[in-house]
């Protein structure tokens, strides 16, 4: 439970910045190299290498360097496991949610 714990931990640390949020949803249409990652951000290359390597610790990217060119993409089996986590505590809540409902309904029938 620890190691998922520190799993979800660096991985929702890594997606809270915007830019790493959007390298992540540019990576979701398939591998890019940093260069073409860093065409809609106004920063300089070595400012995005900072956010992919944050991306990379967490999990969620992995890069491969052929020759000159550093190829991003994305981790599937990372944001399944933010995912599966994120969908648990939707349920559990849309659960009680059903039971406020049924409760309020109960109530106004004893009215």
């Amino acid at each position: 439970m620890a190691k998922f714990s520190t799993d979800l931990d660096e991985a929702f640390s890594a997606l809270a910045d915007p830019t790493r949020r959007a390298i992540v949803s540019r990576l979701c249409e398939g591998p890019k190299s940093v260069t073409e990652l860093s065409e809609p951000f106004e920063m300089a290359l070595p400012s995005l290498l900072k956010h992919v390597r944050i991306l990379e610790q967490s999990g969620l990217v992995s890069t491969e360097k052929i020759g000159r060119v550093r190829t991003c993409k994305i981790e599937a089996n990372a944001l399944h496991a933010t995912k599966a986590w994120i969908s648990q505590h939707i349920e559990a809540w849309e659960d009680r949610l059903d039971r406020m409902e049924a409760h309020i309904e109960r109530m106004k029938g004893e009215k």
